[in-house]
């Protein structure tokens, strides 16, 4: 076994949980290194990306391929082999496993299984993002990657909008324009963002504004590339319950100074903890006579 445990016992094995490098290799820890060559496995998402890593540094031990298309059908005999005393290391492509794949569900497993589980510590994009942004950490929630679209995704950003605490999100290139417009219309363009993109490669780039100034940034001539991590501060105090004829009030104000319904919801929606949705049924019941 790659480690030793105090009762001794082979019964059942050890699953490793191997953070490895995000972009610079020299991140690699020692006693990664040392488990991933003394396992009998190592269970990768992508066997290519992770050979790589191990021809770096010498590695020989046999590769699994487990992801997400694959685990329903690999977890059974990952599970079966821990079972009957096997050492073996999870692995994701960068960073520690279980955030943000499907390595949480086998951890799970093993724990509902009575198998030991061992994290080895390595870098993380999300940490890694916060404390190079210079955004409040003492309290964050991380949201990884938002619903790619549809009423899930409306619903998260909606969620979003009462969050006092720093909220760090994971986002593609090709979708980083439309995530800050529509972060925009929900938290308010005035909200102080940092992106952090290609973090620990030799291109590595913080930039920071506010939301507004992201989107027009990123907006012009500037082709997102890269793995991008937004670090957002939340709302500087949470937002006070507003009763409903308060709000149907406001809403009436509002509309009366040229709002359309849908205009009037979205600056509430920008203010309030309250679902966009809801405030726009809201609206629906003020009179045609008020616009």
């Amino acid at each position: 076994m790659a480690e030793k445990r105090a009762d001794g016992d082979r019964k059942r094995g050890i699953l490793y949980i191997v953070g490895t490098p995000i972009g610079n290799l020299e991140d690699m820890t020692f006693r990664g290194v040392r488990i991933l060559r003394e396992v009998e496995a190592i269970a990768a998402e992508d066997t290519r990306h992770t050979g790589k890593l191990l021809q770096h540094f010498e590695i020989t031990t046999p590769q699994i391929s487990y992801h997400e298309h694959n685990r329903k059908q690999r977890m059974p005999e990952l599970v079966d082999r821990l079972q009957g005393g096997s050492a073996i290391a999870l692995v994701t492509d960068a960073g520690m496993p279980g955030i943000s794949d499907p390595g949480f569900e086998l951890i799970q497993a093993c724990g509902e299984g009575g198998i030991s589980v061992v994290p080895i510590p390595g870098p993380t994009a999300c940490i890694t993002a916060l404390v190079g942004a210079g955004l409040p950490g003492e309290r964050f929630v991380f949201e990884g990657f938002l619903p790619v679209k549809g009423k899930a995704r409306q619903q998260r950003l909606e969620a979003l909008q009462g969050e006092t605490r720093t909220m760090i999100l994971y986002e593609a290139p090709h979708r980083v324009r439309k995530t800050l417009t529509e972060l925009g219309e929900a938290l308010g363009g005035d909200r102080a963002i940092v992106l952090g993109r290609e973090l620990t490669k030799l291109h590595e780039e913080f930039w920071r504004g506010s939301i507004a100034e992201a989107i027009a940034h990123y907006g012009g001539n500037c082709q997102p590339k890269g793995e991008f991590t937004l670090v957002i501060t939340g709302r500087e105090t949470a937002a006070p319950a507003i009763g409903e004829q308060t709000l149907k009030a406001e809403l009436q104000n509002l509309i009366n100074r040229g709002m359309s319904r849908s205009q009037a919801t979205k600056h509430l929606a920008q203010h309030t903890a309250l679902p966009r949705r809801q405030i726009y049924q809201l609206a629906l019941t003020i009179g045609e006579e008020s616009e």
